[in-house]
């Protein structure tokens, strides 16, 4: 039942993205039909599933919301801007209440009640309560106005009449009622592990039920389709329940199969028939002539021909049997812990291979014999199983712009500010670890959006921008990586301030001349603010900072764009998986380094007509007209102690996450190779200008240099 349970709360999350991607595009207006089904099927599904379980709570909030969204799907209320806000409250909650029930925990009583009675307020045309409004008073008859007491007839008493008192008053009792069920399931309902003999013994223990088996879809044996539905039954069913309770059989599969529940009209066995007298002027009925068939001969031949000839599909059908129906799309669930072991061996294979690689190589055996072929072909396939692997575990993160939804909801109350926000790209797949680890940078990053950022209504109007503003998530692939911007169209960062706070506080000298990228870049000091004060949302010093720590311990870096009075960019820059990369094997003094094949441009030899000296160590290459600063790398990582010549070095032009352009200098290029990601800092320290480690061919450490760390260090 655990096992059970545990499948339940994973449904439940694919359900409430569901719903809240559903609501969002009923809000923006890009909603049909479907939509709204699809909201509705989502809440429902959680309700029936809680129901299952006992989550008493979870099946009381959902039904009420359910309720609500059934009278949008009927068109009996509209979804104006009030009640979806309500509605994404209601989201909000439903989740919560998920989330209580799975990790346990006290849930507010009274936010669960607030929206319970407003989500029942609406269900009401004219906002009278439902739920708890008491029950309607039985119909009733006043006399007219005219017969009242001030009447000439001083005996007249007033007469009121109940009918509930003339039909007998209370519950009348159910007699019994012959139900006719039809139930035809869909292949969904097979492929969600329901049973439809389940349903028919639930139908056969509510009464007296006669049932009988359709046959007559199902195809040949070679024709059939395995996760095809093809029986349908029909069930008579005698009974003393409602309708509704028969109905009620069919809750949890309603939208996997058709059901129709019709109620055959009651006899009264003492009713006698007597058949109303023919009227004199009525035309008496033609008798049918005795000679000849009914049908004629030749309409019979043509059925008999008809029937002994097979059936031809007409030229659509044949075409549909040509063409096999487009199965939906299968999936399965596997522990995480599954594919990490899966992750880590194909990391081992790959060490493996480099290893098998090397020592061919060593041994000198030429490259067309048939070990090195089948080693070349080794290697081709252990790249297409780490890339098959390293797809399993990639996802996208559209699950992680909708919980933003949420916060952008949440502080834009808190604020007093419209806020709408605007996703892009959110079938952009990242390694599950990625996005994991990304939830509390973005929510930083956003809540600073809207509470910094974003001007308050007022101050947008006198600026002469739209009352609500604007934030902006965008992600997208580029060189290798995963790119994800978050933009607001507020009043941009007040440098002067910003710049008078950081001295303030100690974070820069006075007089320091700084640029105006240098000074947005002061926002990631640690317990820098430009809140005046502190609330909820902002002001203790703790945000961004933190948000440039997490970026940097994935692998990535974060850059400020901003222009006054248009907005703020955030752009943050990932790698797409943490386990495994391509790179560039070089030597350095003696050490073996690796560069990432993602911020290589080109790699070149220095002439000397295009170096040149720029005060007193720096060094500069003129490539194409531009000239580009030259990196010793050995002489930044303490690998010697005087920089080397460019003249006897190869240079490795790369490409920084401002799109700047450096050259490393390094002693001389061993080869690409694909290299096992292992974490220095946990198993060691941080290391300037050292984003990783790995393993190499030949069993030795090698460092995987943070190109960014290096070329910014340079600049300092």
């Amino acid at each position: 039942m655990a096992a059970i349970k545990q499948t339940f709360f994973q449904e439940c999350e694919e359900q409430l993205a569901e719903l809240e991607t559903g609501l969002l595009a009923i809000e923006s207006e890009e909603h049909d039909t479907d939509t709204i089904n699809a909201v509705f099927r989502a809440v429902h599904s959680i309700k029936g599933g809680a129901g299952a379980f006992g989550l008493e709570e979870l099946v009381r909030f959902a039904h009420t919301f359910e309720t609500t969204l059934d009278l949008v799907r009927s068109g009996q209320i509209q979804p104006d801007a009030g009640l979806l806000k309500l509605m994404l409250r209601s989201s909000d909650i439903l989740a919560d209440l998920v989330r209580f029930s799975r990790d346990g925990g006290e849930m507010d009583e009274s936010r669960v009640s607030q929206i319970h009675e407003e989500l029942t307020r609406a269900a009401q045309p004219g906002g009278t309560p439902a739920a708890s409004a008491a029950p309607a008073a039985a119909p009733s008859f006043t006399p007219p106005a005219a017969f009242d007491a001030g009447s000439d007839d001083d005996d007249f008493v007033p007469i009121t009449i109940n009918f509930d008192d003339i039909l007998g008053g209370g519950e009348p009792a159910v007699e019994e009622q012959v139900f006719v069920v039809s139930f035809r399931p869909k292949p969904e309902l097979y492929a969600k592990a329901n049973d439809a003999i389940k349903l028919l013994r639930e139908i056969r223990a509510l009464g007296d039920a006669d049932v009988a088996c359709d046959i007559s879809e199902v195809p040949l044996l070679t024709e059939l389709d395995p996760e095809g539905a093809y029986l349908s039954w029909t069930i008579r069913l005698g009974s003393d329940v409602t309708e509704a309770q028969v109905r009620e059989v069919f809750e949890f599969v309603e939208f996997d199969c058709d059901v129709s529940v019709t109620a055959e009209p009651k006899v009264d066995p003492n009713f006698e028939f007597v058949p109303a007298p023919v009227a004199e002027t009525r035309e008496p009925v033609p008798a049918l002539a005795d000679d000849g068939p009914l049908i004629p001969e030749s309409v019979l031949a043509k059925i008999a021909q008809v029937n002994a000839e097979p059936a031809k599909a007409s030229p659509a059908a044949a075409a549909n049997q040509a063409q096999p129906a487009q199965q939906a799309q299968t999936t399965i669930r596997v522990d995480l812990d599954r594919v990490d072991r899966l992750i880590d061996l194909v990391g081992e294979l790959v060490i493996n291979q480099s290893m098998l690689s090397q020592r061919v190589t060593e041994a000198g055996i030429a490259r067309l014999s048939e070990v090195a072929v089948g080693l070349d072909d080794l290697e081709q396939l252990t790249r297409e199983i780490q890339d098959s692997v390293m797809a399993i575990r990639a996802q996208p993160v559209r699950p992680i712009f909708q919980r933003m939804s949420r916060v952008v909801r949440e502080v834009a109350d808190m604020v007093g500010k419209s806020v709408r926000l605007v996703t892009e790209g959110e079938n952009c797949e990242v390694d599950k670890t990625v996005i994991e680890r990304l939830a509390d940078p973005l929510t930083h990053m956003i809540r600073n959006a809207v509470d910094h950022g974003l001007e308050k209504p007022e101050d947008r109007i006198k600026a002469g921008k739209p009352e609500q503003g604007v934030v902006r998530m965008t992600a997208a692939h580029r060189s290798g990586r995963v790119i994800i911007e978050v933009s607001d169209d507020g009043a941009g960062i007040n440098r002067a301030r910003v710049k008078e706070i950081a001295i303030k506080r100690g974070v820069i000298e006075p007089g320091v001349p700084l640029s105006d990228s240098e000074i947005d870049d002061l926002i990631f000091a640690p317990g820098f603010s430009t809140a005046s004060t502190v609330s909820d949302v902002s002001g203790r010093g703790v945000g961004m900072d933190v948000v440039k720590r997490s970026i940097q311990a994935l692998g990535g870096r974060i850059s400020i764009s901003s222009k006054p009075g248009q907005g703020t960019t955030f752009t943050l820059s990932l790698p797409l998986t943490l386990a495994v990369l391509d790179g560039m094997v070089v030597t350095v003094a003696g050490q073996t380094l690796v560069v990432p094949l993602t911020a290589i441009v080109e790699t070149l030899q220095p002439k000397g007509p295009e170096v040149h000296g720029l005060g007193e160590r720096a060094k500069v290459i003129a490539i194409r007209g531009s000239f580009i600063p030259l990196i010793d790398v050995g002489y930044k990582l303490g690998y010697r102690y005087e920089e080397a010549d460019p003249l006897n070095s190869v240079a490795i032009m790369v490409e920084s996450e401002n799109r700047a352009q450096s050259a490393l200098m390094v002693d001389g290029i061993i080869g690409q190779q694909q290299v096992v990601i292992k974490s220095l800092e946990t198993n060691y320290g941080q290391v300037f200008g050292v984003a990783a480690a790995t393993i190499l061919g030949d069993g030795r450490v090698a460092v995987i240099l943070d190109v960014d760390a290096i070329v910014a260090g340079n600049r300092s």
